[in-house]
């Protein structure tokens, strides 16, 4: 299947240099180019792309603005193609929040040399973008989506976890990740489980992904560091560009977070952090493998089940990408496909198995 593509970018330069990137690849089709979103919107009305390469300073409208009401309308797979990714801005956290499938850094200078260096990794995104199946994301106010909290009654949680054992959650996500850990982190308690997290996410990006949680979540999260305990009511996100493993000493879990080479092509890797946990904990650890393209987390999450701890994958029809949920599942490594809006739920409930 060859992937339409529609950019829309108010630099001449750019959108020309995209042009010529694509052309002669028979995956990737350019339909259409925009210097702004007002001019995009009946072009993309009357031939609706694949995929939106989508700039986000423009004059008339931004793009972030374009965005959240596409989403909120007739949702397109959207790439954020922007210089404001660069140094993992708040507006780029932002797009992801309001729907946007990847980011991609632009340079203010060299533009022409890097989108052709990169020209491997655009397309690749455009390609994993086509599948997505971005969902209806609502706005208030002109703020980025959030997931509505479910507060557990207190006398519903209380006695359990006054007596539960120490059992971390360990989480691995990718494409869609961003806004599906949202909804699950924004619907647990301030006593719920420790829970470790990889999401694929470049360098600069965690450290403010986490602060925005931390903003809206009643647990504690915050980008992990080397040696930082995972007790209840916190949640550790690995950094982008390195990995993070589970440790147990004396009783008590804690993370490992170093450099290495990348794993299935990612750093963090879901599989390096869910071998790890099925090494130390055993049993008494829950997985989670949700939205996310590709293989990553899968043969650890079968190390996981195997090794006796209950997984559970995000079903098909809530992922963004159903890539990494069906190769576990694949693999014989689930014992429950969960909708996204049942897993805080399932978490709770593993957490009061004695």
């Amino acid at each position: 299947m060859t992937v339409k593509v529609f950019v829309v970018d108010d630099s001449a330069v750019v959108r020309q240099a995209l042009a010529h990137m694509l052309a002669g690849n028979p995956e990737v089709e350019l339909i259409g180019s925009a210097p702004n979103p007002l001019l995009a919107m009946d072009a993309i009305r009357k031939n609706p792309p694949d995929v939106l390469l989508l700039d986000i300073e423009m004059p008339g409208m931004d793009g972030l603005t374009f965005l959240r009401q596409t989403m909120a309308t007739n949702p397109i797979p959207t790439v954020i193609c922007s210089t404001l990714s660069t140094e993992g801005s708040k507006v780029a956290l932002e797009a992801l929040a309001a729907g946007a499938v990847a980011i991609l850094a632009k340079p203010k200078l060299g533009l022409k040399q890097h989108l052709e260096d990169s020209r491997r990794e655009m397309i690749q995104t455009l390609k994993t973008a086509a599948r997505s199946k971005p969902r209806i994301r609502t706005t208030l106010a002109g703020m980025p989506a959030v997931a509505k909290t479910v507060h557990t009654p207190a006398s519903q949680i209380s006695a359990v976890h006054a007596l539960a054992m120490n059992k971390p959650v360990v989480i691995g996500s990718s494409t869609g990740g961003t806004q599906a850990l949202e909804t699950v982190l924004t619907s647990l308690p301030a006593d719920a489980p420790g829970i470790a997290i990889t999401q694929h996410m470049p360098e600069r990006f965690t450290a403010m992904y986490a602060s925005r949680l931390d903003g809206i979540c009643a647990m504690k999260i915050r980008e992990a560091k080397d040696g930082d305990r995972l007790e209840r009511g916190v949640v550790l996100i690995a950094p982008g560009g390195l990995h993070m493993q589970l440790r147990k000493s004396h009783g008590q879990y804690y993370v490992h977070v170093a450099d290495g080479p990348p794993v299935n092509r990612h750093k963090p890797s879901v599989d390096v952090l869910f071998k790890s946990a099925a090494e130390c904990a055993g049993r008494d650890v829950l997985g989670i493998i949700m939205t996310g393209m590709g293989d990553d987390g899968a043969r650890g999450m079968k190390m996981l089940h195997d090794g006796g701890a209950r997984c559970i994958a995000q079903n098909e029809e809530t992922c963004v990408v159903f890539g990494m949920p069906k190769e576990a599942i694949k693999l014989q490594a689930v014992d429950d496909i969960l909708p996204l809006e049942s897993i805080a739920r399932a978490i709770l409930q593993f957490d009061s198995r004695a």
